[in-house]
């Protein structure tokens, strides 16, 4: 079975995007260039399907602007399966593999288990769609690059109480201002 992680950014006080939903903040921070490209692209390169919720989704195929320039979404994204959890109807950029998915994470992770085939999922955002991942006993792991910004208020990183019991940090890494902590998710049996 694949490992399901939950990579993202956050503010120094713990949110995803600012409270209008956008991500200028992080982008205005130095990550490093090359080397995060590097990094990253190691990360990439172990993931078969990605999980986002329906905010997400849209606020990324708006800000790259894919239904217009729909054959961006290769160069971002290759061949990767996407599974978007909404409840609405959502539009797709031509040619991209993306699926729209209805009601529980649960009933959706045998879908996105095998379309992963033997490489991760990767949780994109957001933050409640990685804790329904947890609450269903299906997240892995968490990375999170912290920025040095605050916002005061926004998406929350994790919304929800989550024990050290059930935390493990596994790595802390620094590259240019972000710090990159990754944490193993102890099973809720185990913690």
């Amino acid at each position: 079975m694949p490992r399901t992680v939950f990579y993202t950014a956050s503010s120094l006080d713990g949110f995803i995007a600012d409270e209008g939903g956008a991500l200028d903040w992080l982008f205005a921070v130095d990550d490093g260039g090359d080397e995060a490209d590097a990094f990253f692209g190691e990360f990439y390169a172990q993931v078969g399907a990605l999980v986002e919720g329906s905010t997400t989704y849209s606020w990324v195929v708006d800000q790259e602007k894919l239904l217009t320039e729909p054959e961006r979404w290769q160069t971002l994204y290759g061949a990767v399966p996407t599974f978007v959890f909404s409840s609405r109807d959502l539009p797709t950029p031509d040619g991209a593999d993306v699926r729209v998915v209805r009601g529980d994470v649960v009933d959706t992770l045998p879908s996105i288990w095998s379309a992963a085939g033997d490489k991760d999922v990767w949780v994109v955002g957001g933050g409640d769609l990685a804790g329904q991942f947890l609450d269903a006993g299906a997240l892995d792991q968490i990375v999170v690059a912290v920025a040095p910004v605050t916002l005061g208020g926004g998406a929350p990183l994790l919304p929800r109480r989550v024990e050290a019991s059930r935390l493990r940090l596994a790595d802390v890494t620094r590259r240019a201002q972000f710090a990159y902590l990754t944490y193993d998710v102890v099973p809720a049996t185990e913690g």
